[in-house]
Parts: C-alpha cells; structure tokens; sequence
C-alpha cells in the first residue's frame, strides 16, 4: 500500500518538525486538506503554505481541495509545485474542465466525492483522472470512523477501472487504520490516507503497519 498521511492531525505550530518527521518515517506522500470555511465548515491553509511545505519535503505533495469553485483559484494551486491537486464534484459545475486544465499544467488529477456522494458522478471523469480519492467518513475533520458504505463504492470504482482497462489509483480517507485499511485494500483501493493513526501512533511504524496491511 501507499501511504500518504494527513497532515490535518500534524501541529500545526510545528508544521515543519512534523513533516520533516513523516518523510523520515517512511510516508510516501503528504496530504494537504485545504479546506475554505464554504465547501466544508473547518478552515486550514491556502497557497503560500503549500509553497511553504514544498521547499521542506521532497515527498509528493497531494493538494485536496475541499474548497467551493475551485477553478477559481486553480491557477494560484498550480504554482505552488503540488504533485496532485485533487477536487470534488460537488464543488464545481466545471469538473471535466478544471481537471483538464491541472492536467494541461503537466499536474496529476485527483477527483474526490463524499461519503454519501454517488460514484456515478464521477464516472464521465475517470479517464482523465490518476487519483480517485474516497472519504470513508464525513468530511471536514479528523479523528472520525470509517464508514463501511464506502467499501461498495471502492468495488464499484475498481470494477470500473479493469473494465475501461484505467490506470488511475484508488486512495482511501477516514478513520484508516490497519484493519479498515486491510478492507479497503481488500475492496481495490490502493492509497490509504491515514491522519489520527500515524500521528497517534508511533509514527514509523503507523506507517510500516500500513504499507503491509
């Protein structure tokens, strides 16, 4: 499994210890909430951070906004050398267009749906996407439970990716640890995104535990 820990659990006065710690660990990307007060009610950070973070960690950067329109503010994003920026359709009317437009940047995709979200929403996008982000909870903060709905939906999305014969990767996110991260695998999912755990836990081996699940 690829793991790719939440940084929404880090302390956010020491950001960069806890970064800086996550790499050593053995992470192999870091995820970045962005969350705007609007598209879900907490508010984090916006791009001079992610610019910030980039400069501290030569790991992937995935850059999740949880932001309403985002194609408003895609082009700042861009800049800020994130890996992957991954969006929701439930926060744009501009899905295809705004993930073309990070694809065109040269920019991996993510596309994101809420727990309770359909996956036929995001079924006309997946040939553009590398990324199909699943929240197994609700959305907006951590240390929550893993919803057991969200594993239909995982065998859904893999069964469409062999069918269409895709490469993207399925991530997981919410109340992941090893036992709901072992189900998730079991269901296609191929990235676990896991904050409360790695941060709660001994932090290298949260992460070793994870990559074997």
């Amino acid at each position: 499994m690829i793991v790719s820990p939440s940084i929404l659990s880090a302390d956010f006065l020491n950001l960069e210890r806890d970064i800086r710690n996550l790499e050593a660990a053995g992470a192999d990307a870091i995820h970045i909430d962005i969350m705007d007060g609007v598209f879900v009610a907490g508010v984090t950070w916006g791009p001079p951070t992610v610019k910030a973070i980039r400069q501290i960690t030569s790991l992937p950067l995935d850059v999740h906004l949880m932001i309403d329109q985002p194609e408003r503010l895609i082009e700042a994003y861009l800049d800020t050398g994130a890996g992957q920026i991954t969006i929701h359709p439930e926060s744009t009317v501009f899905l295809r267009k705004t993930l073309r437009t990070i694809k065109h940047h040269g920019t991996k995709v993510g596309v994101a749906i809420k727990l309770e979200t359909p996956v036929q929403v995001i079924e006309h996008c997946l040939d553009l996407a590398d990324t199909v982000l699943l929240l197994t909870c609700d959305e907006g903060f951590g240390g929550q439970s893993f919803q057991p709905l969200a594993l239909q939906k995982i065998s859904t999305i893999a069964e469409w990716r062999s069918k269409h014969q895709l490469l993207f990767k399925i991530a997981v996110d919410g109340g992941v640890q090893p036992e709901t991260g072992k189900l998730c695998k079991e269901a296609g999912a191929d990235i676990l995104i896991a904050g409360s755990y790695v941060f709660n836990e001994e932090m290298e081996a949260a992460i070793r535990t994870l990559k074997t699940v």
